[in-house]
């Protein structure tokens, strides 16, 4: 496909050329008519998907003439990093300086800020917190803005700035709403769904890398919390008959701990930690002492300062956090000779943009699980009340992520002792 077929301006089409892009993403190809259209849209793609340039290219077309008083795009970002990169597409795609383009974000001071707004500018690019700040000053004038952007909307939600989000948006009526984002979520929807409208598009681009290596088999189970993650540990791990050997990987020590203490029941040595922080805790200092150690089931692992670990031989393998470096998490689950190994993950919205990073990386997704029935799904907004001489009474409602399936599409695992290839979780009734 040609970039004519974006129907760009022919000074926009002579910057892409020129700029190297010679054919259109997917993502520009299937949201630029829509975009300039003016139907609000969420656009969902991976890094690297074209999804900045498909916004500034849009942002260009679409106000066509330069120098009006008071911003008419206003671009919101996750940090001042992604400020200054969005800026630079403009400088690459805008040649002839056109419009008047501003970058908002902490690093500068905030009466400069609105000095450099009042003076009269077209395009906005902010943090959210900033931009919110100015806009209560009364230097950020929201009425004339006609294109309202949100970029890496989920990075925007795991740094908590969604109120700013949601209050600019909202002042910002008369506009037509674009998102992107790499993931969509509940809590995602949560912040947008106040100003989409009922006729937003949703387009989404799933583009999976190359295959880089053999990786074990791979399952992913999606959780709204970390008290449900909690939860669910202890259900899968309660199967002692599959699980007769795992290590659990959390990403510090105090979550080890956390995680350790969750398990109120267990026998003697069958679950530890690995190089506990406090010395009464069942722990090993060498990984090969507890392969070694038949009773010993469990083994719960800190990436903090972890370096080096041995885990060959282990037949599952369960991230209930995800490292803050993918490659940590990679190298563990890249197949070494015929062993069979299972490699389970956790995840919350939150951690799902690094999921997605991880499927990029290897070339294939994580195969989604379904959850367990009798699995308590903690609602976070809804505190435990605790009765002296009863048990805590935990509020286990499902939310729209996590409704209940069909049976048609309910999965059943056979579970194979000899290679530990898949799984078997058995009803908790007593059915085989």
């Amino acid at each position: 496909m040609s970039l004519d077929k974006l129907k760009l301006s022919k000074p926009l089409v002579a910057a892409m050329t020129d700029a190297g892009f010679l054919t259109p993403k997917e993502i520009q190809a299937r949201t630029m008519s829509r975009i300039l259209g003016g139907q609000d849209v969420i656009a969902v793609g991976p890094e690297g998907s074209g999804k900045t340039t498909t916004y500034v290219l849009a942002t260009l077309m679409k106000l066509k003439y330069a120098f009006e008083e008071a911003p008419r795009a206003l671009i919101l970002v996750p940090d001042a990093a992604h400020v200054d990169h969005v800026l630079e597409q403009f400088k690459l795609l805008n040649r002839n300086s056109t419009f008047r383009i501003l970058g908002i974000d902490s690093r500068g001071a905030v009466d400069t800020q609105m000095n450099e707004i009042t003076d009269g500018c077209d395009i906005i690019v902010a943090v959210p917190d900033r931009a919110r700040a100015l806009y209560l000053k009364l230097a950020l004038n929201t009425n004339k803005i006609q294109l309202f952007i949100v970029d890496n909307a989920e990075l925007i939600v795991k740094k908590g700035l969604q109120l700013p989000v949601v209050e600019l948006a909202n002042s910002a009526y008369k506009s037509q709403h674009v998102v992107f984002t790499e993931v969509m979520h509940e809590k995602l929807n949560h912040m947008i769904s106040p100003f989409m409208k009922d006729s937003t598009a949703t387009i989404e681009v799933d583009e999976i890398g190359e295959k880089q290596a053999e990786v074990y088999q791979q399952m992913l189970y999606q959780v709204p919390n970390f008290r449900t993650k909690l939860n669910l540990l202890t259900l899968l791990l309660n199967d002692t008959e599959v699980f007769d050997k795992v290590v659990v990987f959390v990403n510090t020590r105090l979550t080890a701990q956390t995680v350790y203490k969750n398990f109120n029941r267990h026998k003697e040595g069958e679950i530890s930690i690995y190089r506990s922080l406090f010395f009464d805790d069942k722990g090993y200092d060498d990984i090969e002492d507890f392969k070694d150690t038949p009773e010993a089931r469990v083994l719960i692992v800190a990436n903090e300062n972890l370096g080096e670990l041995n885990i060959e031989g282990i037949p599952f393998i369960l991230h209930f956090e995800l490292p803050e470096q993918k490659e940590t998490l990679i190298q563990r689950i890249v197949k070494h000779g015929d062993e069979d190994v299972v490699a389970i993950t956790f995840s919350t919205d939150i951690e799902l943009i690094e999921v997605k990073k991880i499927e990029q990386a290897i070339g294939q997704k994580l195969e989604l699980m379904e959850l367990p029935e009798d699995l308590k799904v903690v609602d976070a907004a809804v505190k435990p009340k605790k009765k002296k001489g009863a048990e805590e009474n935990e509020t286990a409602e499902r939310g729209a992520a996590f409704h209940e399936k069909k049976a048609s599409n309910l999965k059943n695992y056979n579970y194979s002792a000899g290679t530990k290839a898949k799984m078997t979780y058995k009803n908790k009734k007593g059915l085989s």
